[in-house]
């Protein structure tokens, strides 16, 4: 007769790659149960969008059958970050705030955080998008969203936008298109903390902010509304590109803002013969990040689907999924959701 010890001894084995330590020692095994020759468990995963999970499913399936003898093993995945509190602003909850920056304007930081938001919503976490490029708010064109009038149902909480299975909040919502916000601090940093608490973004398991380039008092006022779990910092190759992306690191470190790592976007272009252009230089992204002592998260080449569907509304990690590019967004996904989980559990074992 299998035992509840036997299946704990049997997922002992089974190690988490990302936190090289086993499932029963992390407390990601909840809940056995036996009949018979049937074991069932919940496996808690540490991020809500884990990169690992069909592989910790198949080990861990695989250890309880091969070491117990089980002849069905089902398996509840939940996610719970080990420790972990979330911010609390009110009735809104964030469990991660991820900022995506860049040095300068022009290297697809709005592309990024977007298809970024979209493809950790894909992987079954609940996300919102804060578009906090008060200046040059893209964020509604880029996810199609049009006419939208932001209301409250009860008099108190704004409704933000739902768009591509994701909440959305932007300034553009507010302003005639064309119209110019010429604002100093003061006016940024109220409107800051006016979409992060006057909204109704609800419980949260990743809040993602598209900044404005370079490194003024939007970042500021951010960083000081809300711990942010992390930034990425986006850039294209090319050399005065790197620059400014190394200052943007710089300000994120002087802040307190724990760097996840560096995305290179529009890395090259893959021509018909299978051969690849770099129009904008080679390696400066990998170098940033080396030079930086942050992780490099990947390259995203060019890919011409990217700007005509980013003017009409359309994600590239929705319409051309299979796309080298869309394929690029979705590793990145997956890396910056470990790299969190690295850092929470990494908080918890401080503590």
């Amino acid at each position: 007769m299998i035992t509840t010890e036997q299946v704990l001894q049997a997922l002992s084995n089974v190690i988490d790659p990302d936190l090289h330590k086993d499932l029963v020692s992390l407390q990601m095994i909840e809940d056995i149960h036996v009949d018979g020759e049937k074991v069932s468990f919940t496996l808690v995963l540490t991020t809500p969008a884990c990169p690992l999970r069909t592989q910790l499913e198949r080990d861990a399936r695989e250890a309880v059958m091969t070491q117990t003898g089980a002849k069905e093993v089902n398996i509840k995945t939940i996610s719970r970050t080990p420790g972990a509190k979330p911010l609390s602003l009110g009735d809104n909850q964030f469990g991660h705030v991820i900022a995506v920056g860049s040095g300068k304007g022009g290297v697809g930081k709005s592309t990024v955080a977007s298809n970024l938001a979209i493809s950790l919503a894909q992987q079954g976490a609940n996300v919102g998008l804060m578009d906090a490029d008060i200046y040059g708010p893209n964020i509604p064109r880029m996810l199609g969203i049009d006419e939208f009038h932001p209301a409250s149902k009860d008099g108190q909480k704004i409704q933000p936008a739902i768009a591509h299975g994701i909440k959305v909040v932007s300034i553009g919502f507010f302003v005639q298109e064309g119209q110019p916000l010429i604002w100093r601090g003061p006016l940024l940093h109220s409107a800051i903390q006016q979409f992060l608490s006057d909204f109704d973004w609800g419980c949260l398991d990743y809040l993602v902010v598209d900044l404005p380039p370079g490194t003024g008092d939007v970042q500021l006022s951010l960083a000081q509304s809300l711990p942010i779990s992390g930034a990425v910092l986006v850039t294209t190759p090319q050399a005065v590109a790197v620059d400014d992306a190394y200052r943007a690191t710089s300000m994120f470190e002087k802040l307190g803002v724990p760097v996840l790592g560096i995305i290179e976007n529009m890395a090259f272009l893959e021509l018909p013969d299978g051969s690849r252009m770099t129009l904008f230089g080679e390696g400066g992204g990998k170098a940033l990040a080396e030079r930086s002592g942050v992780p490099f998260l990947g390259s995203i080449p060019f890919d011409q689907q990217i700007v005509q569907n980013g003017d009409r509304g359309l994600l590239i990690v929705e319409n051309h999924a299979e796309s080298p590019a869309a394929q690029a967004i979705h590793t990145i996904s997956r890396k910056v959701a470990a790299e969190l989980s690295k850092q929470a559990y990494a908080r918890v074992q401080g503590e």
